[in-house]
C-alpha cells in the first residue's frame, strides 16, 4: 500500500466560511505536495456512498446531510508518512481538544463541522482518493 499519499476534503463549513486558501496554505506549509485537487459538491447519494462505512451509526444521516449541504474541496496529498503526518496536522475531531495550530483548532466550529476530513489509513486513503479522482486527474 502507498504510504506516501493521503486524502483530504475541506468540508462545507470551512468552504462556506472562506477558509479554503488558509487550509491549503497550512497543508503546503506542513510539507505536503498536492497531487490532485477538485472543487466540487457531493449529492446526498454520493455522500452516502463515501460514508457507507458509517451507515449503521446514529450520526450517518446527519453526516450525509452536512456533507451534501455545500461545495467541498477534495485533494490527494503526497509526503513521506502522509496519513499519520496529516492526522497530526489536522488535529483531533473535536476542535476543543485539538492541539494549538492544527487545522481543526484554527478553522473548525464543532465535532460535526470540523473543517476537514483526513484518511485514517493507507488503505482508506487509496479508496477515498479513487472515489474522487481518476488517474488522469493526478499529477
Amino acid at each position: 500500500m502507498e504510504t506516501n499519499k493521503t486524502f483530504t476534503m475541506i468540508k462545507p463549513d470551512a468552504v462556506a466560511n472562506g477558509h479554503i486558501g488558509a487550509i491549503l496554505d497550512k497543508i503546503i506549509e506542513g510539507g505536503f505536495k498536492i497531487v490532485a485537487l477538485k472543487y466540487t459538491a457531493l449529492t446526498a447519494e454520493k455522500a452516502g456512498e463515501f460514508y457507507a462505512v458509517h451507515k449503521e451509526r446514529p450520526f450517518y444521516s446527519g453526516l450525509v446531510n452536512f456533507m451534501s449541504s455545500g461545495p467541498i474541496v477534495a485533494a490527494i496529498l503526497e509526503k513521506e508518512n502522509a496519513v499519520e503526518d496529516f492526522r497530526k496536522l489536522i488535529g483531533a475531531t473535536d476542535p476543543t481538544k485539538a492541539e494549538a495550530g492544527t487545522i481543526r483548532q484554527l478553522f473548525a466550529k464543532s465535532i460535526e463541522a470540523n473543517a476537514v476530513h483526513g484518511s485514517d489509513s493507507d488503505e482508506n486513503a487509496a479508496i477515498e482518493g479513487n472515489f474522487f479522482f481518476s488517474a488522469f486527474e493526478r499529477f
